[in-house]
């Protein structure tokens, strides 16, 4: 008795609450108790831990009605509706929807249904009925289910999954949703316990109240130091941001500047400042998203005359693109599609004092590419540059590779690729040992001089790189689908580890 005594003196105000009602139902434990369902099934597992009783809980299908559908009930099914008018006498098609008071696609959706249920006869525009009452009543499966539901799946008849097959079809006439259903038994402890009143009155928490009023005939309640409690998570920023600033920090310590720009840009920065043809293949529609009916200013200062000798003749003895530059498509405004335009208005703004000079940045760009495992419309990019007469293109390789090391990278290596505005150009490929493939993460090269002179006003060696940075955030966080990333899932984003390298 003194055990069961200790033991009510440990529970809680939810759990006393019910205990009375232990040997009922939890549909009954509700409304006796005055609890709502979630609060009755949050104190059983209370109760659960403590060894009173065991909790025993399914799932099950449940088909109900929707939006449409409880409409539906009250006011018959479009078809039903229809039959209703076409009781008087033949009619034509627009006469029926007139008197039917159906709308133009539920009118659509109704003819077929009849039609198909051989119901109505269609001939010269005018519709009739072909079917008697009883033929009708036999073929509406689809009225008589809607008044059965809500049901369990696994208990339909095979003339209702044949009537649920038919309004699956339908929007919002029915709806299919799992459900967990709950019971519990009792132990042989909570027999005991089961069924009694309790009436304590018990102090839960330690107050300045109390302790100024204090009462000693009142008891604090027990607590039981062994119960299990909910786990905490604590507040944590977004694996992806954890990433970024991760590798910010990497950049910084190797001596770069943070540089930023916006992610709406001119094509001139996006694409002529970067000696991209004004015909290239990568300015069309299917790559890039261009901003309607904005047109954006060209900068001053000489840079304009200087990108459009480039393309059209070439400098340093280049030949350019041999085309006449149209300053009007330098003027559309697009979401950048890479990061690089960011390093353009840096270097056109760079004196000759500041040199030598290292920038990095981490931002988004923007494809326009068909989302699926592997691709997204807008992905982070990872830009750097160096500006320094005294740099080549192994300290290029030297930059990279240190980079990625730190990133958790082992096995690094370097392919010859082409870019329109780095000369050499290489892409960055690392080893997964997973996958047991290279994977290629970037490009990058030496900007070409038809890029650092108009920018520039003369031709000096600058290392250059942009790099995917989602697929290394997939790499390092075992992601197989890229959407997981921006899925936002609570639960996935309180498993994910801090980045740990």
């Amino acid at each position: 008795m003194k055990d069961i005594q200790n033991l009510i003196e440990k529970l809680s105000p939810l759990e006393r609450k019910i205990i009375p009602y232990l040997n009922e139902k939890i549909d009954n434990i509700s409304s006796k108790s005055g609890l709502d369902k979630v609060s009755v099934i949050r104190a059983l597992r209370f109760l659960e831990n403590k060894g009173l009783l065991k909790i025993n809980s399914r799932e099950e299908t449940i088909v109900d009605l929707g939006t449409n559908g409880i409409y539906y009930k009250k006011n018959h099914l479009p078809e039903r509706k229809l039959l209703i008018a076409l009781e008087q006498k033949e009619m034509g098609l627009d006469e029926a929807r007139k008197i039917s008071k159906l709308s133009e696609n539920e009118f659509k959706v109704s003819l077929g249904i009849l039609k198909s249920k051989a119901l109505i006869n269609l001939n010269s525009g005018k519709i009739s009925l072909s079917a008697n009452k009883e033929e009708i009543i036999n073929k509406f499966l689809e009225e008589k289910f809607l008044d059965i539901l809500p049901i369990n799946v696994d208990k339909l008849e095979p003339e209702q999954k044949f009537a649920l097959e038919n309004l699956k079809k339908r929007k919002d006439i029915i709806n299919i949703e799992k459900r967990s259903l709950f019971s519990f038994d009792l132990t042989e402890e909570g027999k005991s316990i089961a069924g009694k009143k309790i009436d304590l009155d018990l102090i839960e928490e330690l107050t300045p109240e109390i302790i100024s009023n204090w009462n000693r005939n009142k008891k604090f309640r027990k607590y039981d130091i062994t119960a299990q409690t909910p786990r905490i998570y604590g507040g944590k920023k977004h694996f992806v941001n954890q990433s970024i600033e991760y590798a910010k920090n990497i950049w910084l310590e190797l001596g770069f500047k943070e540089m930023e720009g916006e992610v709406v840009q001119s094509s001139f920065w996006n694409f002529d400042a970067l000696f991209t043809a004004q015909d290239h293949p990568v300015r069309e529609m299917h790559d890039t998203f261009f901003i309607k009916d904005v047109i954006s200013k060209l900068p001053t200062g000489g840079i304009v005359e200087r990108v459009k000798k480039a393309h059209e003749v070439g400098v340093l003895g280049s030949k350019g693109w041999q085309y006449k530059w149209d300053e009007e498509k330098a003027k559309k405004v697009v979401l950048r599609t890479h990061t690089t335009a960011v390093s353009a208005k840096t270097i056109s703004n760079l004196k000759k004092e500041d040199l030598p000079a290292k920038f990095f940045s981490i931002g988004k760009v923007f494809r326009n590419e068909t989302v699926d495992w592997k691709h997204g419309f807008e992905f982070y990019q990872t830009e750097g540059i160096v500006i320094d007469r005294n740099a080549n293109f192994r300290h290029l390789l030297g930059y990279l590779r240190n980079f990625y090391s730190k990133m958790g990278f082992e096995k690094i290596k370097f392919v010859p690729s082409f870019f329109p505005y780095t000369e050499p150009s290489v892409e960055v490929q690392v080893y997964h040992p997973e996958k047991k493939q290279w994977i290629e993460l970037g490009g990058a090269g030496m900007f070409r001089p038809e890029l650092t002179i108009p920018l520039f006003g003369e031709h000096i060696p600058i290392l250059a790189w942009g790099q995917g940075f989602d697929r290394i955030i997939m790499d390092y966080y075992k992601i197989a689908d890229l959407r997981e990333m921006y899925s936002n899932d609570i639960k996935i984003l309180r498993e994910k580890p801090f980045w740990i390298k």
